[in-house]
Formats: structure tokens, sequence, C-alpha cells
């Protein structure tokens, strides 16, 4: 698959998706791009069924799949906040398997999440991305994201402190 076709589906993931979606975020973790450094993370399929249970309950949050003959590509996380004064916002965590990567899946997942979030009534998403991660900071920018702000040194990698851009979105 060259780039995303019609065949393509976004949707928000189910119990049934979680041993794929762990397969997704491990092979994603191996890029060194994420906050789990590879092989870190050990969550249960389990587990992974709660979160995505709790996520889709709230009617502003989701957890998103984007798969292709019934295999899993990619996910993108939406969590909105709960408080008065924040629950127009929302983060976002997302991953794509590194055989998808340069194909349109992210922007994929994102051209939908927006639309939904817009439809949801979100104003304001929100992430943070390794500075020196220049693919996905492209796709961000792309995707209407803005750089706000630098955490300087905010992640030990490989020995090395290295900087996170906080970007935002508003809707």
């Amino acid at each position: 698959m060259d780039t995303v076709d019609e065949k393509m589906t976004i949707r928000k993931a189910n119990e049934n998706d979680a041993s794929q979606i762990l397969a997704v975020m491990k092979d994603a973790e191996q890029s060194g791009y994420m906050l789990y450094a590879p092989d870190e993370r050990n969550l249960a399929p389990a587990s992974l069924c709660k979160l995505i249970q709790s996520i889709n309950q709230s009617p502003t949050s989701g957890f998103f799949i984007a798969e292709h003959d019934d295999e899993i590509l990619g996910y993108l996380l939406l969590k909105a906040e709960t408080l008065s004064r924040t629950s127009h916002r929302a983060q976002i965590a997302v991953g794509v398997h590194s055989k998808s990567r340069g194909k349109g899946i992210g922007t994929a997942l994102f051209d939908y999440v927006i639309q939904w979030a817009k439809e949801s009534q979100l104003h304001r998403l929100e992430l943070t991305v390794i500075e020196h991660n220049e693919q996905a900071v492209h796709l961000y920018k792309k995707m209407g994201f803005e750089v706000e702000g630098v955490k300087r040194n905010s992640l030990l990698i490989d020995g090395h402190y290295v900087n996170e851009l906080y970007m935002s979105k508003l809707l």
C-alpha cells in the first residue's frame, strides 16, 4: 500500500483491537521517538482493553485506529480534560507502524479526529513531540498545529537530554 486508499477505515478502537494496537505501539516505540523507550512498555492486552473502554466512554475522548484489510496500521488517542475550565481541550498521542509511515496514515487519522473533535465541541488540541523528530513535526504543522513552546531537556534519551516541543491547534 503506497498511499491511503478507499479501503482504509478510521474508527474508534474496541476490546478486540487490543493485541494489534499493542503490536503497533511496540513497533512505534522502536523508532526512539516515543515517550516510552524501546521495549519499556509492559502493558497487557487486558489493561489496554480497560483503557480503551475508559477513554471511549467519554463523549469528548476517543481511542481511534486506522485499519486496512483488518490490519491496524496506526492509532491516535484523544483524551479530553474534565474540569470545567479545561474541558474544551484534549491531549493527543499518536503512533503509526513503521511499515505504514509516509503513506498518509497519520494524515488520515488527524483529518478524521480533528473533524470528530470539532463535532464534539472541543476547541483546543495539544501534543508534545521530540524536537528532532522532523517527520512528526512536519506532519503536525501540516495539520495546522503550531509550536507554542519548548520543554528544555525534558527527556533523557541514550544519555543525552533532548527538548520536546509543545504544539497546539485551535479548532
